[in-house]
């Protein structure tokens, strides 16, 4: 089959390879749509992963082309998506049913052999099923629509409450699109690109409540938007030590910061900022990946029921789209920042 194959840090090819075999528990998906997720692109160009060769790609959704002999036979054929962690099922996390928080996990697309490929291994217990009225290319946005469901879910929110969203890659597009549906109105969002205020101001955010902070000062601009108050709920999407001080700062009493972006800095709090932690009592909360238990209350299954009922439509997020063959163009778009995007995809 063919594949983007990672050999080494900045040594990525795309060639014949031999289709995997399946284990006993597994099914062989064919995919048929895989999306760039934003850790790819330092996983295969800067830092490198756990093991060579490697097949990256997490993101991803499929036909069941094959079922392993202790699978269920019925999946052949089914339109599905995938979880790709894979826990150990035996530590303390596990047995209480968190998953994300597994702490012998597996991966698929960084620590064995994800998406960005013809066929992939994919255990059968992380398999979801897709209604007809869910595309391919919806489903593959399941993990990160599932990661910011899971960050709306991990945090107590009343309509009511004042929200800001600080960082508008592919995590705070969707984290917008989840808080409009689930009625937050009182929102506040936080940008650096001209392609993300177009995108934000189509899902219904008015102009007056987007901030480009890079010509406006955004701690001013919040408090001002806020009669010097602060918002009740602040999720930082950006990773960086100045926007976690800022969503700080901007934080009214006993309100909450959420953090979502996966750091790309070192996080040094200096003392007039901690001292703002302990006198407005505010809460700082991390959050990991989404929970799969195949129940109903999960994130992925919340995600896909709005889905299924048409509520979200996360297609309208992919701004460039390629075949198996071409989707380097896209690998290097985001390595490169060629030109704005929000979410790339391969249509296989």
């Amino acid at each position: 089959m063919k594949a983007y194959v990672l050999h080494g840090i900045d040594d990525f090819r795309f060639e014949e390879v031999k289709r995997p075999g399946i284990k006993p528990d597994e099914v062989l998906v064919k995919v048929k749509a895989a999306g760039i997720c934003g850790s790819d692109i330092p996983r295969i160009y800067k830092t490198g992963t756990y093991s060579y060769p490697l097949i990256p790609g997490h993101e991803f959704s499929g036909l069941v082309a094959e079922t392993g002999a202790e699978a269920d036979m019925n999946w052949r054929g089914k339109r599905v998506g995938v979880f790709p962690l894979i826990p150990c099922m035996n530590c303390i996390l596990c047995q209480n049913k968190h998953y994300e928080l597994c702490r012998k996990y597996s991966y698929l697309g960084s620590r064995i052999d994800g998406g960005f490929a013809e066929y992939v291994a994919v255990p059968e217990q992380n398999l979801i099923e897709l209604p007809d009225s869910v595309s391919f290319e919806a489903a593959a946005m399941l993990e990160p629509m599932a990661v910011a469901v899971h960050a709306m879910q991990s945090v107590q929110m009343d309509k009511k409450d004042a929200v800001a969203v600080c960082g508008l890659g592919t995590i705070g597009i969707l984290l917008i699109m989840f808080l409009r549906e689930k009625g937050i109105k009182n929102l506040y969002v936080i940008g650096n690109k001209d392609l993300q205020k177009e995108m934000v101001l189509k899902m219904g955010i008015p102009e007056h409540r987007y901030c480009d902070n890079r010509t406006a000062d955004s701690n001013k601009w919040l408090m001002q938007q806020t009669s010097g108050l602060g918002v009740d709920i602040f999720f930082e999407c950006v990773g960086r030590n100045e926007t976690i001080v800022n969503a700080i700062n901007c934080t009214a009493p006993d309100g909450r910061v959420q953090m979502v972006g996966n750091p790309v800095s070192d996080m040094f709090f200096d003392k007039n900022t901690y001292w703002k932690i302990l006198r407005n009592q505010l809460t700082l909360k991390g959050s990991w990946n989404s929970s799969f238990t195949h129940s109903a209350g999960d994130d992925w299954h919340y995600v896909l029921k709005h889905l299924a009922k048409r509520n979200i439509q996360p297609e309208r997020y992919i701004t460039q789209q390629f075949s198996l063959e071409e989707l380097i163009k896209g690998f290097e778009i985001m390595r490169d920042k060629q030109v704005n995007y929000i979410k790339v995809m391969g249509v296989f």
